[in-house]
């Protein structure tokens, strides 16, 4: 079985691609390392069956498309992962953001429908904006502001979420949507403005841990092996072309208690700087994964304190 992952050397297509390996695929993974990092490739690069390929899925289609014809194979699924996903780099690179999500999607599908492969893109539950509906379920169609400086993230992924499902309809490929809910652990890059990669190098360089707002407001964090798990299940399982499916962890934490169980863990002081609420930033975010324990036979295994312990982990090697 072949695999091409987008986005390959980033934090999730990395663990995928590892994920894969070791379940037996052969896996061409593709990167433009716009926000990837070729060390999160040496697991994969230690394997015979994992080629990369160096290339902007967002480019015209027969620039990066004659490099993966290299590899001389058809897929049997197409996991499109590439995009900027935290807010430094997705405010930094706004318009690649809107390109690989918009762009880089259709190509995707014009791909795997070529290849008469499945497909499964990676959206997000910023799809579902500042929510009004809580916890989120799939059907709920979001609050999302078109216009605010989250929405190069948030619109392309929600076009990408349209695109597809339109060539499901019109194309009648089989492909799948994962909306992929908070996710942390080994290979966060410090400094890309999430939480639990901020709090963790905070914690270890004995500095505040910057809250913004009052710290009330919630998220829901999902260890990465146990997401990529769900990936997996989804994209592979036969019978689900067309479905949408929240992967994510339903435990819900306030900002501040991520904070104190931060600093336990890291065995420091627990000291805060507050500063203010960026602009959209979601007030509560929680999935609901009934569909995904129906559908998959999937749920989150691993508690936040162990998941967190092993990225505070990650981080002291790495600083």
């Amino acid at each position: 079985m072949l695999a091409f992952v987008t986005g390959a050397a980033g934090f999730l297509g990395s663990h995928l691609s590892d994920r894969l390996l070791r379940d037996g695929w052969s896996v061409v993974g593709v990167d433009n390392f716009a926000t990837g990092d070729p060390r999160n490739l040496r697991e994969a690069n230690e394997s015979d069956r994992f080629t990369f390929v160096e290339a902007d899925v967002s480019e015209p289609w027969t620039g990066w498309t004659t490099r993966l014809d290299s590899a001389q194979r058809v897929p049997d699924v197409v996991l499109h992962l590439a995009s900027p996903a935290s807010p430094v780099h997705y405010e930094r690179l706004a318009l690649e953001t809107l390109a690989v999500n918009g762009l880089g999607t259709m190509h995707a599908v014009t791909f795997a429908h070529e290849a008469g492969a499945k497909l499964l893109y990676a959206s997000t539950s910023e799809s579902y904006g500042d929510p009004l509906e809580h916890p989120q379920r799939e059907t709920y169609w979001g609050n999302v502001n078109p216009i605010g400086i989250r929405s190069c993230y948030d619109e392309s992924k929600r076009f990408g979420e349209a695109y597809v499902t339109t060539a499901v309809r019109k194309l009648g490929i089989d492909a799948r949507i994962v909306r992929i809910f908070n996710t942390y652990g080994p290979r966060m890059q410090a400094g890309d403005g999430r939480v639990i990669p901020n709090f963790c190098v905070s914690a270890l360089r004995g500095e505040a841990l910057t809250v913004y707002g009052d710290g009330s407001q919630t998220r829901s964090f999902c260890y990465v092996d146990d997401l990529i798990d769900g990936i997996v299940r989804l994209a592979t399982r036969p019978g689900l072309g067309g479905r949408v499916v929240n992967v994510g962890n339903p435990d819900e934490y306030t900002i501040r208690q991520l904070a104190e169980i931060t600093a336990r863990l890291a065995g420091v002081p627990l000291h805060t700087e507050d500063r203010p609420l960026p602009p959209d930033d979601p007030t509560r975010r929680r999935p609901d994964i009934a569909l995904a324990r129906e559908l998959l036979d999937w749920q989150p295994a691993v508690p936040l304190e162990i998941g967190l312990a092993r990225t505070l982990d990650f981080f002291r090697l790495t600083r």
